[in-house]
C-alpha cells in the first residue's frame, strides 16, 4: 500500500490528496484535460487492511452531474477492473478509467454539466428510501420463472435450504440463503419456500442468482434478480462465476435500517454470499 500511495502521489501531484493517513483515506480530483477541464469528478478511497491481496478499496464517486445510470455504469467498470486484477494494486487503473470516461463525455456533443445543481455528495443509493413504499415484487420474479419451467416437473422435490450468518451495519442487516439446484423448477420452489417466511418476504430487497450446469449441452443456465437494488444481482452472479460454482441458488436478503450505506452494501451482499458458499 505504501509503495502504491507514493507512486500515485508522484504521478498525480496536487490532484492526489491525503484525507486521513491513519485511516488510509485518500482523494483524487480527476478531469478530462489539464487546461480548462469541462468534466471533473472526485474519487475518494479507503484502503482496508486486506487491500490489495484480499479486499477491494472502499470507494465513493462524487460529482454533481453523476447519478443514476451513469453512476451504475462507471461503478460496474471499476468492479470489473478489480475482478480482472484480483490481488493487484488497481488505483492507477481506476483513475485512468475514470479519466477515459470523462474524456469521452467531453468529446461527445453532450452539454456541459449544470453547475447550479446541488454539489453535495451524491450517493448511489437511489433505492434506499424504497422501504417507505415497499410492495413485495417477489411474485413477479416467480412468474418470470414460470415461463422457464415445465409442467411435468411439478412434483420436483424441494432442495435443502441453508441460511448464513447475518451481517449488520448501521442498522441494515444482510443474510444469505443457499440451496443446491439442478432445474429452474427447483429454483422456483426454493424461492416460493423462502417467501413463505414472513421475515424474508418483508425484506427491502431479496437479491438472487443461480447457475445450473447443463451436462448435455456443456453450457450454464444462469440468471439473476436485483429486486430493486440496481446491479446487485449481476454482481452476485459475477461472484458465482469467479468462484466457478455449479448447480446452486444464492439469495441475499437485505433489511434496510434507515441509514445510507453507499457502495458498502455491495460489499456486504458479496461477503454474505461468499461466506455461505464457502460453508
Amino acid at each position: 500500500q505504501i509503495d502504491e500511495i507514493e507512486a500515485l502521489s508522484s504521478i498525480y501531484g496536487e490532484e492526489w490528496c491525503v484525507v486521513d493517513e491513519d485511516e488510509k483515506i485518500y482523494c483524487i480530483k480527476i478531469s478530462d484535460c489539464l487546461d480548462q477541464p469541462k468534466w471533473t469528478l472526485c474519487l475518494q478511497v479507503i484502503l482496508p487492511p486486506g487491500y490489495p491481496t484480499a479486499e477491494p478499496p472502499i470507494y465513493q464517486l462524487n460529482a454533481p452531474w453523476l447519478q443514476g445510470q451513469e453512476y451504475t455504469e462507471l461503478a460496474n467498470s471499476l468492479e470489473e477492473i478489480y475482478v480482472q486484477n484480483l490481488g493487484e494494486s488497481i488505483l492507477y487503473l481506476w483513475v485512468e478509467k475514470i479519466r477515459e470516461v470523462l474524456i469521452e463525455k467531453a468529446q461527445s456533443s453532450g452539454p456541459e454539466p449544470d453547475v447550479k445543481k446541488n454539489s453535495e455528495e451524491v450517493d448511489e443509493d437511489d433505492g434506499e428510501d424504497f422501504l417507505l413504499e415497499y410492495e413485495p415484487i417477489q411474485e413477479d420474479s416467480i412468474k418470470t420463472l414460470n415461463y422457464m419451467t415445465s409442467e411435468s416437473q411439478e412434483d420436483e422435490e424441494l432442495p435443502p435450504i441453508h441460511h448464513g450468518n447475518p451481517i449488520t451495519d448501521r442498522r441494515s442487516t444482510f443474510q444469505a440463503h443457499l440451496a443446491p439446484v439442478v432445474t429452474t423448477r427447483q429454483v422456483k420452489r426454493v424461492l416460493e419456500k423462502l417467501y413463505e417466511n414472513k421475515k424474508i418476504a418483508s425484506a427491502t430487497h431479496n437479491i438472487y442468482a443461480y447457475r445450473i450446469y447443463c451436462e448435455d449441452k456443456q453450457t450454464f443456465l444462469q440468471d439473476c434478480e436485483d429486486d430493486g437494488e440496481t446491479a446487485a444481482g449481476g454482481r452476485l452472479l459475477h461472484l458465482m462465476q469467479i468462484l466457478n460454482v455449479h448447480n446452486v441458488l444464492v439469495v441475499v436478503s437485505r433489511w434496510y435500517g434507515g441509514i445510507l450505506l453507499g457502495p458498502d452494501r455491495f460489499k456486504h451482499i458479496n461477503n454474505c454470499a461468499r461466506n455461505i458458499l464457502v460453508e
